[in-house]
Order: C-alpha cells, then structure tokens, then sequence
C-alpha cells in the first residue's frame, strides 16, 4: 500500500467538496465554509452546548489554518441561532443553554426564490431526492434555492420541509415606543432583589461622540445611574446577557436575559434595549445607505448588532453581503424592498439613517 502524502491546501479543498460547496468559488475558512462545518458538527453533536460544537470545528480545521480565531467561529455559530439552523434553548431550572437541531424549512422570499432552514441529523442532506438537481445558493451564513415557481414549495414540502410564512420567520415584537420598552424593564428591575457588587459585570455605556458598538463596553463607572445592558460571568458557559439598575456604578438589581422566551437568545431582548435607551437619550441606533456594484442593489451597513428577528427580516428582504466602511455588517437590498425595510428599522428599532454615496 502506497502513502500518499496531501498538502493543506489540498485537503482544505477537498473538505469545501465534503461539506457540499463549490471549491471553485469558497475557501473553507470563508464565513460559507465555517457556517458549513458548524452545520455539520452540530448534526452528529446536537442537542450541546456552543461550546462544545465550537471546540470540535476548532479542532478540525485548526490543522489545516494556523490563524484561525476563536472569535471568527463563534461569530458564525451566532449567526446559524440567528437564523435558526440551531435552536438555543434554555435547561429547566438552570440558565444554561444547549443547541439543538433547527427543524428543516423554508419560507419564500420570492416567487421561485426559497430560503432554506434547519439541520438533519447525521449530516443528513437538507433538500430530497425531489429537489436533488436543485442548486443551493450559499450566501454568508444563508442557504437559498431557486426552483421552478409553481412547483417549488410542492417539491419543498415533498422533500420533508416545513413552509413558514414570512410573519411566522420573523417573529418581530408589537411596535413601541422607546419609553414603553424601557418601563417594562424597570418594573421588571424594580422586582428583583438588590444585588450589590457583580463581579466580572461588563456593560455598554452611551454611545456619546463615537459610533463603534465594540468601543461601547467597559466595567460599571461611578457615574453610571439609571438602566444599562450588559453580560454578567457564569460558573459554565458564555457570559450571561442581562439587564441592570446602577446606582453610583453599584448594581442595584439584575435582570438575567431572556425574560419573554425560552427558545430567544439573551441578545435579542438585550439590543432592543438597548435600542431603545439609545433613541431614549436622543442617540438613537444608525446605519448607512449606499449604492453599490450589484445590479438593483443597495447596500445598508450596520454599526451595532440587531435583534435576530430584524436580521430575520433582512435575510428574507435582501441578502448578506461584504462588510461595508467600518460597520459590523452588511444586507444588500433590491430597491423595491428599501422603502419598507427603513420604515420597518424605524419603527421597531427606532434606527435612523446616514446616507452616502459610494
């Protein structure tokens, strides 16, 4: 028997043909790729912890790229709970949170144009022997297919998919004002014990002159008064997303996240409120408008992180795209959907705009 020996490269190619995209147009460590061993990872792992199906894609891939960051992964497990490929749920009795599988489904964004959800088991393969010739389209941390648009959701339901309906994907709060969001939170405050020194509390302060949500963090200051966000530490597991009552900086009480439901994670009631204490202060949340390069196209760029229901909304409206200008993120619109989305930001997040042009 002959040994062959394979360089990196090779085996990082044929790994991209293993996890069902094109070596042609993805790197495996490209946001597609890293999505896709995540994907894979969880379907013989789930139901675990974020941590654990972390780990194992960390100690796959790192052979075959040195840089690899931890943070880069983590990021992209974040976006697979966003779009509900995995299902963050919260233990009876406890505040620890495991995956578990997204169940297979779809929902339209146009005629002929479906975006695809959840993980089979096993690495399982999502669409069926109906949609076998069926291309699926990987865009950032999404999957869509194009089929026929009268045919289409048959073929979709006969493979063993779920239809959901734009309003079912979403599941975007009522719309409120920034004062009803932040007085639920106060009475819900106003309930809890008081808690004195937290250790480890981290909390994002006034956006004041600068823009940068990451430049925002920072430990409680003796001027801080009045509700904040933030992540308290936990014994096992990611820092817990809260909501807090300072006095003087001291914690007069902690509301741990979420509140409203067991299967949201922690960080979508936490940027509504914060949202909502930013517009509150009169510094209300922005994002950028451009034109860009792709036909129809216009480019939003985000400087702060959004609830996953208002990604959710993005997602089915547009698509993910390239990072624009100092921004966390970026969705590429059809013109026809700019109009609704900036009403829509506008009223349940309270996001105001900064137009440029390219």
């Amino acid at each position: 028997m002959t040994v062959q020996r394979i360089e990196r490269g090779e085996v990082a190619t044929r790994a991209v043909g293993i996890l069902g995209l094109d070596p042609a147009g993805l790197d495996l460590f490209s946001t597609e790729g890293l999505c896709a061993s995540l994907r894979r990872a969880a379907s013989f792992l789930c139901p675990a912890s974020p941590h654990q199906i972390v780990d194992a894609v960390l100690e796959a891939l790192a052979p075959l790229s040195e840089g690899l960051e931890r943070d880069r992964v983590v990021e992209a497990m974040d976006a697979l709970v966003m779009s509900g490929d995995l299902l963050e749920l919260r233990q009876p009795e406890s505040r620890s949170r495991l995956l578990f599988l997204g169940p297979p489904s779809f929902v339209e964004k146009h005629p002929g144009e479906y975006l695809l959800l959840g993980i089979r088991p096993r690495a399982a393969t999502l669409l069926g022997s109906a949609t076998a010739d069926a291309e699926v389209i990987y865009d950032a941390h999404t999957r869509s297919v194009l089929l026929d648009a009268d045919s289409g959701t048959a073929s979709l339901l006969a493979a063993g998919l779920h239809c959901l309906t734009r309003k079912q994907w979403t599941k975007a709060p009522r719309i409120e004002s920034p004062g009803d969001v932040i007085e639920k939170i106060r009475e819900r405050l106003g309930a809890e014990r008081s808690v004195g020194v937290v250790s480890g509390l981290t909390i994002i302060g006034p956006a004041g002159s600068g823009q940068f949500y990451k430049g925002r963090w920072r430990e409680p200051a003796n001027g801080d008064d009045g509700i904040f966000t933030g992540r308290r530490p936990q014994a096992y597991g990611a820092p817990i997303w809260c909501a807090v009552d300072l006095a003087g900086g001291v914690p007069q009480a902690v509301l741990d996240l979420p509140v409203d439901s067991s299967v949201a994670p922690g960080w979508d009631e936490a940027r509504r409120i914060q949202a909502a204490l930013d517009a509150d202060r009169g510094e209300p949340q922005a994002y950028r408008v451009r034109s860009g390069d792709r036909p129809g196209g216009t480019f939003l760029d985000f400087l702060a992180p959004l609830p996953s229901w208002a990604e959710r909304y993005l997602g089915i409206s547009g698509w993910p795209a390239a990072k624009g200008p100092k921004s966390l993120f970026t969705y590429c619109l059809p013109a026809s959907a700019i109009d609704d989305a900036q009403q829509f930001l506008s009223s349940s997040l309270w996001m105001t705009v900064i137009k440029e042009d390219r």
